[in-house]
């Protein structure tokens, strides 16, 4: 069974642009997401498809299950899930031995730029760069699959976490 580790943090600066090594056109749509999975597919700079199958989260972990598919078929399934459909450009960016995958949005959430770093272990020590800012990782609204039903960028209230180092 395949299992997602990752935390997620808004992004406060742009001082991550300077450690791009690449980028990608993200469209990706939800033909399902309720208690139990979510059902995604993604095309990636419009000439590959993937469908993903995200299990419940338990913590900062959920089984996660991705297989490519034709983009054709992409981009049929991304019809069928509109209007749960989002955009965004990913921005691979190493950082302390990890990859930071930072999403610049467009469309509907135009303004938000969210960060996400894969760990090996929930508890894996984590150095934050100074361009992240306040942790949305246990913040439903910040979830893409919450994304594709509600237009505009969520409010960052107090409720949200303050970033933690755990190094």
């Amino acid at each position: 069974m395949g299992i997602e580790i990752e935390r997620k943090f808004l992004v406060r600066s742009d001082g991550w642009r300077d450690g791009v090594t690449s980028s990608a056109a993200l469209q990706q749509g939800y033909l399902s997401s309720n208690a139990k999975a979510t059902v995604r597919v993604r095309t990636k700079d419009d000439a590959h498809g993937i469908l993903t199958l995200k299990g419940v989260a338990e913590g900062l972990s959920r089984s996660e299950f991705e297989y490519v598919i034709p983009i054709e078929e992409a981009r049929e399934l991304l019809e069928m899930a509109r209007p749960h459909v989002i955009q965004k450009r990913r921005f691979l960016v190493p950082y302390a031995g990890f990859v930071w995958e930072v999403d610049v949005f467009e469309g509907a959430h135009s303004g938000l730029v969210m960060a996400e770093v894969e760990l090996e272990a929930p508890d894996q020590p984590v150095p934050l760069p100074d361009w992240v800012g306040a942790e949305v990782s246990h913040d439903d609204r910040y979830a893409n699959a919450s994304l594709s039903r509600t237009p505009g960028v969520p409010a960052c209230e107090e409720d949200v976490l303050a970033p933690s180092d755990l190094s």
